[in-house]
């Protein structure tokens, strides 16, 4: 028995459409922040929200979902390479590079590989969770963070201003991705109260993960309990 059913045409025209845009994006941010000089953490963060966003949209270009795991699975071999030989400066920076844009992909794949079962929103959820939390909590953090704290000991600094922008834009995205999706075994007061808890989840697990495993944490962390509170 085989763990992938064969490819249709319209699945090998999905998986083309997928590695063809990755492959612009990576080309296109890798050589507008050569050309403009652009702060790595910047760079990442566009591939980081554009990857996250895409993966929405897998959904609707697959008509075979196993060809979506798949799809994921491949970025985090892709990404580990990528990581070990230092190819693109605007995702792998020469110092200081963790193991977050293979983190990435693999939560993706391991989310959409579990929740196949018509609850794909709850992958959605810690999937945005990690994509605009995060990106918003980095980028706020850097530029407006004022008032710092540490957690884990001496692992890195975070700011309150941080994690404020990771909670506001968890809220958003949530909300917006599921009333795209408009899931029928929600109400719309699930939609709210899944989009705060999805939002206080991926704070926390924002402010006490290290080194680039918050790309493991927050989405995995968002899905599963929001799975276990029922929804």
């Amino acid at each position: 028995m085989t763990l992938l059913p064969s490819p249709t045409f319209a699945t090998l025209k999905a998986l083309a459409i997928s590695y063809g845009y990755a492959s612009f994006l990576l080309l296109t941010v890798e050589i507008t922040q050569r050309t403009f000089n652009i702060p790595i953490h910047v760079s990442r963060k566009i591939i980081h929200v554009l990857s996250g966003t895409f993966m929405f949209l897998l959904l609707y270009l697959f008509e075979q979902r196993e060809y979506v795991v798949f799809l994921t699975g491949s970025f985090v071999v892709i990404n580990y390479i990528f990581l070990r030989i230092r190819m693109f400066k605007s995702m792998d920076p020469m110092k200081g590079a963790t193991l977050g844009t293979v983190y990435f992909p693999f939560s993706c794949a391991f989310l959409f590989g579990w929740f196949n079962d018509g609850r794909e929103y709850l992958a959605i959820a810690g999937i945005m969770a990690m994509t605009f939390g995060d990106a918003f909590a980095s980028i706020i953090g850097r530029k407006y963070g004022v008032l710092r704290y540490q957690v884990m000991g001496d692992v890195g600094q975070k700011t309150i201003e941080g994690s404020l922008a990771n909670f506001v834009a968890t809220i958003i995205s949530v909300l917006f991705f599921w009333y795209i999706m408009s899931p029928p075994t929600l109400t719309t007061s699930n939609y709210f109260t899944g989009a705060l808890i999805s939002a206080s989840v991926s704070t926390f697990f924002e402010a006490i993960s290290p080194m680039g495993s918050d790309n493991l944490t927050v989405p995995i962390g968002v899905a599963f309990i929001l799975s276990l509170l029922g929804y």
